[in-house]
């Protein structure tokens, strides 16, 4: 496998080096994707009207259209906002656990990233998320292009670290009343717990070799070829238009404006501030 990666690579190298597609070659890419509600206990307890009254009501979270713009080496995702159906607004609570414009550069292995949380401005300026692709030989057609599968792992925390669920913080908690019930053993014992605890999400992606870049939609990229599909979790994100060079230059920059973190540390803050919301709620009505 690893020898046929380095075939695609070196073959994408060729590619750029003795065709039109040099430093000025760009691109947009359209995507929408559609998720699945999962309600959990509580909608075991519900009648199918009432789930899909939900869904409904929830239509703008569930289901979102973007916009991938790149070129060679950098990439700008930007999801296109939509009004809700019902009320006509935007959906406000949700904005808050969303993902921002993403900025890639795979050339200097790069992501920055805008986000707001409540009123105040992060700038996330980290690395890339690394995803170990395991490449096989089984294609589709994806519109006018042949797409490649290709199968990759990623974990749980960092698939989708912008956004909160109360369910993640139900685990923290446990983790953390674990960690204080739990004896102190050897070096070795703990970092074999902690490997252990960690949750992988298997990834599928589609990928075209016709369009010889390692740009994809979302956290998705390190392919040799865009990534027109991926499925992960309950998310999938497929790809419905590609227009290469178009006549208007695309403008692809970097977000430059929020205070400066890395993922982790944005992770973090938005753990705590929902969990002081919460404790204060409880705190509230004990009262």
């Amino acid at each position: 496998m690893k020898t046929l990666l380095n075939f695609l690579a070196i073959c994408l190298a060729l590619f750029f080096s003795t065709s039109g597609f040099s430093q000025e070659f760009q691109g947009k890419a359209y995507y929408y994707s559609k998720s699945t509600l999962d309600l959990g206990a509580w909608g075991a307890r519900m009648s199918q009207q009432q789930k899909n009254q939900v869904a409904a009501r929830l239509k703008n979270r569930l289901e979102k259209t973007y916009v991938l713009s790149f070129n060679r080496e950098e990439s700008l995702y930007k999801e296109e906002v939509i009004l809700d159906a019902i009320s006509g607004a935007t959906d406000s609570w949700g904005k808050n656990f969303t993902a921002g414009n993403q900025y890639r550069n795979v050339k200097m292995n790069r992501l920055v990233q805008n986000q707001e949380f409540y009123g105040k401005r992060f700038l996330i300026d980290d690395k890339l998320q690394l995803i170990n692709w395991n490449m096989g030989t089984e294609q589709k057609q994806i519109g006018q292009y042949t797409c490649y599968k290709a199968v990759g792992l990623i974990p749980s925390s960092q698939l989708e670290w912008w956004s909160f669920s109360w369910d993640k913080l139900r685990k923290n908690d446990a983790k953390k009343e674990n960690d204080s019930l739990t004896v102190s053993n050897s070096k070795e014992s703990q970092i074999d717990t902690e490997v252990d605890d960690i949750e992988m999400i298997q990834i599928i992606a589609w990928y075209t070799p016709q369009i010889p870049v390692s740009h994809g939609p979302s956290e998705y990229w390190g392919l040799p070829g865009l990534i027109l599909e991926v499925s992960a979790n309950n998310t999938t994100i497929l790809c419905s238009k590609v227009i290469i060079n178009p006549k208007e230059q695309i403008e692809i920059e970097a977000p430059d404006k929020g205070k400066r973190v890395l993922k982790d540390e944005y992770s973090q803050i938005i753990t705590q501030k929902m969990t002081e919301f919460r404790d204060n709620r409880m705190g509230r009505r004990t009262r």
